[in-house]
């Protein structure tokens, strides 16, 4: 539904409602309204785009559900809520004293709660309650407000006093906090103008945040009070006499590259596959996507793997692969039947050039593999 803003403008609430939460994954928008004016309203966001997907699950009581296409709100509304709690984001259009007692119970951390939002029933205030960064309640605040020509009523310290938060930096980049109790210190830390140290295994791009040091090791972390460590494998929680330093872990993404006869059946390639992963340490979970020849596109037991992992599974021509500049072994027995002297080695790295190649050509299970390490980029 398209309608007009209190500034005239034209309002899209179809797009408003797209964003993921720091794990990223999406969450369903439960909106929940009282008041005839306020239920209006919240039909609004809810009218199903032209693909056919709501914006949202639009609530209210029974008389005004029925008049706007809503759905009646349940008798024991605090109890229903429990049972969507930590799933769903919830938007309440009416008075925040309604919206807290009613989530009370169910309030937790801001880490596994939902992302809860208040808007008043003109649209002219957006207030994010709970899980403003962690669960995108305040992102979506300021999304709703560019919509509806409201006012975002931010209320964090971070964003009101503009400083770095170490919480939104982790969810920007997919990364895992290690300690929530340090990224608290370090935000307080933060706006009490210390500087804060921060290494990185990764390039980061943006502009550096005033309130970050970089730091080149580890051990230059150790100049400051608090650090920051962005590495593969986390760090040890250093409570030293004079530093702490919070680890933020960054799973990168594994290209796998495979090579195998015609009818290689799937438990076998698993089998392959599982023991390349166990020799590098490394769960099934790191790999995001396979790659081969074309020649294997319709490959049964290929296509089998990729949809027991859930990744895509991409195939490139002899030519595409014969542009990867150099590979660690050739064969001729390979190029005579495929037309290149190595499939899996090319294949993950044409997939990924900027990668790293952690393992190159094995043999395992009678397929080969190969894996390359995306070099992935952070940003501010």
């Amino acid at each position: 539904m398209s309608g007009k803003d209190r500034r005239g403008g034209t309002l899209d609430f179809r797009t408003v409602f797209t964003y993921n939460t720091a794990m990223k994954e999406e969450k369903d928008l439960t909106i929940i309204s009282f008041t005839d004016t306020a239920s209006r309203l919240a039909a609004a966001f809810c009218r199903p785009s032209a693909a056919g997907q709501a914006a949202g699950r639009g609530y209210a009581p029974e008389k005004f559900a029925a008049r706007y296409g809503l759905r009646p709100l349940p008798e024991d509304i605090s109890a229903w809520i429990g049972t969507l709690w930590g799933k769903d984001a919830f938007l309440f259009v009416g008075a925040a004293g309604i919206a807290v007692r009613l989530i009370a119970p169910w309030v937790h951390d801001k880490y596994t709660d939902s992302p809860v939002i208040v808007m008043d029933e003109k649209g002219q205030y957006i207030i994010p309650l709970l899980s403003g960064h962690a669960g995108g309640a305040v992102a979506l605040a300021l999304r709703l407000a560019g919509v509806t020509g409201g006012v975002p009523v931010i209320t964090t310290a971070t964003d009101v006093q503009e400083k770095f938060a170490v919480d939104m930096f982790a969810l920007k980049n997919e990364l895992e906090i290690e300690s929530r109790e340090l990224a608290k210190h370090i935000s307080a830390a933060v706006l009490e103008q210390k500087k804060i140290g921060l290494y990185s295994e990764y390039p980061i791009d943006g502009p550096w945040p005033e309130e970050l040091e970089p730091c080149a090791s580890m051990e230059e972390l150790q100049r400051y009070p608090y650090g920051i460590a962005v590495t593969e494998e986390g760090v040890s929680d250093g409570h030293g006499a004079e530093q702490t330093v919070l680890g933020l872990k960054h799973k990168s993404c594994i290209v796998a590259g495979i090579g195998c006869r015609k009818g290689t059946e799937m438990g076998q390639l698993a089998a392959g596959l599982g023991e390349v992963l166990q020799a590098h340490g490394m769960e099934p979970g790191r790999i995001t996507a396979f790659a081969s020849i074309e020649l294997k596109k319709d490959e049964p037991g290929l296509l089998a793997l990729a949809e027991e992992y859930e990744v895509p599974f991409h195939t490139f021509t002899a030519q595409e692969l014969s542009t990867v500049a150099a590979v660690s072994s050739h064969s001729e027995f390979v190029e005579r039947v495929t037309g290149v002297d190595n499939v899996c080695e090319r294949a993950a790295l044409r997939f990924c050039p900027d990668g790293e190649l952690i393992q190159p050509k094995i043999c395992a299970q009678g397929a080969t593999f190969a894996l390359v390490r995306d070099r992935c980029r952070l940003c501010f």
